[in-house]
């Protein structure tokens, strides 16, 4: 299959395998897991075990090698997907391991899906004590989605207390199919066994001996005609029976690991060796559905799975070499943005040690400095390259704030900071909305703006304050009307004289035609004026009539007028037009028109009647329920008024369990309590601005 181009050596032992290592002997993963369910413990673990730290990292006391930042060590939350490369012996052969650490937490739900992308398979963590939870279940989903079929589980939390490990397997295989089988198991309080290779086993463990068999017989019909002669399989029969259902997604193994102990890790380590999928056997295909072999020696092709800052590097590139290699000094083509990018050097990144490397082929993740035009989800192949990698399927944001800088020197940096945020986390939105005059920063969670707020402080020193945004209402009318404005203006010189009639009328969603018509006769209002009156109309409908909003579904007609051959101007003409405008929207029956959002919750069975009883106090209805991947979702609809602090809502009802999407449906009436209320604000507002 070819082989990856020799690395650089390292500054300390096991860092790194430095000797060219076959593409068969590299593995890719990603450990993922609900938050609390031993995921970045368990990585540390690996790490400890591959010589990448001297000493066991904790999360607790803030020494993880995964959860470096301030933030994370401050929350004690993965907040990024942080990768590790280092060796590891399994008898004569030498393995690269490449393993990323994600978030549980959903806000992070992007770094989560760039890691996916970048592996080749799939650790999921469930905790022993807690069983199968939400996270465990939206991994599983989030790696089917993301086309990652070879999926494994880790069982950690074993020596807690009132676990049971044939407790938790059966609740894995219940929720995730009887094809998940213990590759590994307890052997005591303190130890942990290799089924396949071990003999003389107790009943309870020797099931589960017989449970591989049949699921390696199942994968090819010589071996299910061999396990039907003979009973049984022998253990190169049920790997090679193993290799090819993990592969094709149809088995997945469990694993059980004491992390803290670190008892386990080394029997999961050689078993992902023996058994889990090496480069080449995920397929990976660029946008024209044309597929990419693992193969140094073609065309590059790598993506950029996570983009980071660096206090003295600068911007970091992650990216996932799928073919070709990437070598320093070169220059690649960004097929996403049609611009080129030198790679002036390349790092392993292990927590905050780098290691440089002058090659990286197929598989391997390494950082590249100093892009200009490069993001996340950006493709980077050979110089004249075409290909290019779909982009990364990431959730849209479901809470809005309004972002303002605290001072005017933050101000003055404010655009700067924000493009960098966007910049390294595509899962943030920044938007200026033009009816309310605000800079909304929108994101998965408040948890997640939270830490965008924080990130501008350290990387940037630009400070800012969130506050709950306004609400972009519209305006519209239920009635035609007519309106009718005669400016008239007298002052010495010059005069200014304009007169327009017009009527305004409903306009349906879907009406084709234009909106605004001259139906002036007998040259009442000459025709190099009504572009004038358009203009004003135009300044009316941003202005509005009830509360200050952008009037919407408005057709309007201009009938009649009159002019004064010396004082009549445009500027006449574009008054006399706003003024008659507003003058209409007063007889037309005007409402106030808020945006009503659709809403998808994801939820456990056991909060479905809190969840449902709850939206009407949110002015809401649920429009209906059904069953996903094992998981309760509602769909539901509400004002935007009502949701934008639905994250930490729904965080706090569901225990952190539940998550949702959101997405604009419509326009719809404002009720007329809360559209008083509105209007009044609005009023006051406009005193307070007119007194100032």
């Amino acid at each position: 299959m070819g082989r990856i181009p020799a690395a650089d050596p390292p500054a300390k032992n096991g860092m790194l395998y430095m000797s060219e290592t076959p593409v068969s002997n590299v593995r890719n993963f990603v450990i993922l897991g609900h938050s609390g369910s031993g995921k970045t413990t368990l990585t540390d673990a690996v790490a400890f075990k591959l010589g990448l730290n001297d000493r066991m990292g904790l999360v607790t006391n803030g020494s993880s090698v995964s959860d470096t930042t301030e933030e994370e060590k401050n929350r004690k939350i993965t907040i990024f997907s942080s990768p590790f490369t280092a060796s590891h012996k399994l008898g004569d052969a030498e393995y690269k391991m490449v393993f990323i650490d994600s978030p549980g937490f959903m806000d992070f739900c992007g770094q989560i899906q760039g890691a996916i992308r970048a592996a080749d398979f799939a650790l999921i963590t469930v905790d022993a004590a807690s069983g199968v939870q939400v996270g465990t279940r939206r991994a599983w989903k989030y790696c089917k989605d993301g086309g990652l079929a070879s999926v494994a589980f880790v069982i950690t939390g074993l020596d807690k207390d009132n676990t049971d490990f044939a407790k938790t397997v059966a609740a894995i295989r219940d929720t995730f199919g009887v094809n998940c089988v213990p590759v590994t198991a307890p052997a005591g309080a303190d130890a942990v066994i290799n089924l396949l290779d071990a003999s003389d086993l107790p009943t309870p463990l020797q099931e589960i001996r017989d449970s591989l068999a049949e699921s390696a017989a199942e994968t090819d019909e010589a071996l299910m005609e061999k396990y039907f002669e003979q009973g049984s399989l022998d253990p190169v029969d049920i790997r090679k029976g193993l290799v090819t259902g993990i592969q094709s997604g149809g088995t997945n193994p469990i694993y059980s690991v004491y992390p803290l102990k670190n008892v386990g890790v080394t029997e999961m380590l050689d078993s992902i060796c023996r058994l889990l999928p090496a480069p080449g056997t995920r397929v990976y295909r660029d946008t024209e559905g044309n597929e990419l072999a693992p193969d140094p020696d073609a065309p590059a092709v790598a993506q950029v799975w996570r983009t980071a800052v660096d206090p003295f590097l600068g911007q970091l590139s992650y990216v996932r070499v799928i073919s070709g290699t990437l070598t320093t000094g070169t220059s690649v083509q960004n097929t996403s943005t049609d611009t080129k990018e030198s790679i002036s050097s390349m790092i392993y990144v292990v927590g905050k040690k780098q290691t440089p490397v002058t090659k990286a082929g197929p598989g391997d993740i390494v950082a590249i400095p100093k892009f200009k035009n490069t993001k996340t989800g950006n493709t980077l192949a050979a110089a004249g390259s075409t290909v290019r990698m779909p982009d990364l399927d990431l959730p849209p944001p479901v809470m809005f704030m309004a972002v303002e800088a605290k001072t005017q020197a933050d101000e003055d940096k404010l655009s700067t900071a924000i493009h960098r945020l966007l910049d390294s986390d595509p899962t943030l939105h920044y938007e200026k909305q033009i009816e309310t005059k605000q800079a909304l920063l929108k994101g998965l969670g408040d948890v997640h703006l939270d830490v965008a707020v924080a990130l501008m402080k350290s990387q940037t020193n630009v400070n800012v304050n969130l506050s709950t945004p306004k609400v972009p209402y519209r305006e519209s009318i239920t009635a035609a009307g007519e309106g009718h404005y005669r400016h008239k203006k007298q002052s010495g010189g010059a005069g200014q004289f304009g007169e327009v009639y017009l009527r305004i009328f409903p306009r349906r969603e879907d009406e084709e035609g234009e909106w605004f018509v001259d139906k002036t006769v007998g040259g009442s209002i000459p025709g190099n004026f009504i572009p004038a009156v358009l203009k004003g109309v135009e300044e009316g409908k941003l202005a509005g009539a009830v509360a200050g909003y952008l009037v919407q579904n408005v057709n309007v007609e201009v009938y009649d007028g009159s002019y004064h051959p010396v004082d009549s101007k445009e500027i006449a003409f574009k008054i006399a037009g706003m003024r008659a405008f507003r003058d209409a929207m007063t007889k037309a029956k005007p409402v106030l028109l808020e945006p009503i959002m659709s809403l998808k919750i994801t939820i456990p069975e056991a909060f479905m009647g809190a969840i449902s009883g709850d939206m009407p106090n949110k002015r809401g209805r649920v429009l209906g329920m059904e069953v996903e991947e094992g998981i309760q979702v509602i769909t539901a609809e509400a004002p935007l008024a009502e949701l934008f602090k639905y994250a930490a809502e729904l965080r706090s009802i569901t225990g952190g369990q539940g998550s949702f999407t959101l997405e604009f449906d419509r326009y719809d009436i404002v009720p007329s309590n809360v559209a008083q209320k509105v209007i009044a604000e609005a009023a006051k507002n406009r005193k307070d601005d007119d007194e100032d």
